[in-house]
């Protein structure tokens, strides 16, 4: 009687939920998201970034025609999303972060590929994915460590 007592199941823990922080780290990327070759390290600095801070992180694909101007309504929506950093990769992302940087000077904006820097857009180089995956962890770091 006693050993079928020592192995009775135990119940399983309830699942938790995970607290985030307030801040969220925003990513648009185009129309294949983050399974396209170049958003995934971005994507994947993320989320290690995420699990270490608490920061939330979101995606958002630009669907319909992948333009710089299409693409720019997206970006749009991030910043009215209250995003503390937007990120852009793809083609059509990156073309948008400049003119919809200009309409939102209080966003801050990081494209990965070929844009133009200004007061509040940072340009990073997108061509190894190990730097870009580090880039995007350090990105989402410094969002939890400003906020301390």
């Amino acid at each position: 009687m006693v050993v079928g007592w020592a192995l009775w199941p135990t119940a399983e823990p309830e699942p938790r939920q995970r607290e985030y922080r307030a801040e969220t780290a925003c990513l648009l990327t185009g129309t294949a998201g983050v399974a396209a070759p170049e958003a995934r390290p971005v994507w994947t600095g993320m989320q290690e970034a995420s699990l270490a801070t608490q920061v939330k992180v979101q995606f958002l694909e630009v669907d319909g025609p992948q333009t710089g101007e299409n693409a720019e309504t997206f970006l749009a929506s991030l910043v009215q999303s209250r995003c503390g950093v937007i990120l852009a990769v793809g083609e059509a992302p990156v073309q948008g972060v400049g003119p919809t940087a200009a309409r939102f000077p209080a966003a801050k904006f990081v494209a990965f590929g070929a844009a133009t820097p200004g007061p509040n857009v940072v340009v990073e180089d997108a061509t190894d994915p190990e730097t870009v995956q580090r880039k995007a962890r350090e990105l989402v770091t410094a969002l939890a460590s400003s906020k301390d």
